[in-house]
């Protein structure tokens, strides 16, 4: 059962990792500067949220 949860983590994780980058590559330039993000770094910062 184990491994079974271990895989869920991590599709879990995945997706929110894949919703997260996808969200902050699409946010409009002006919006993500002015909140301190570069639609760039969209993979980076979205790593860093999900999976710490």
């Amino acid at each position: 059962m184990t491994v079974l949860n271990t895989l869920r983590t991590a599709y879990s994780k995945h997706r929110a990792y894949t919703r997260t980058r996808n969200e902050i590559a699409a946010m409009p330039r002006e919006v993500a500067l002015d909140l301190g993000l570069f639609p760039e770094d969209a993979s980076k910062i979205a790593r860093a949220a999900v999976y710490g």
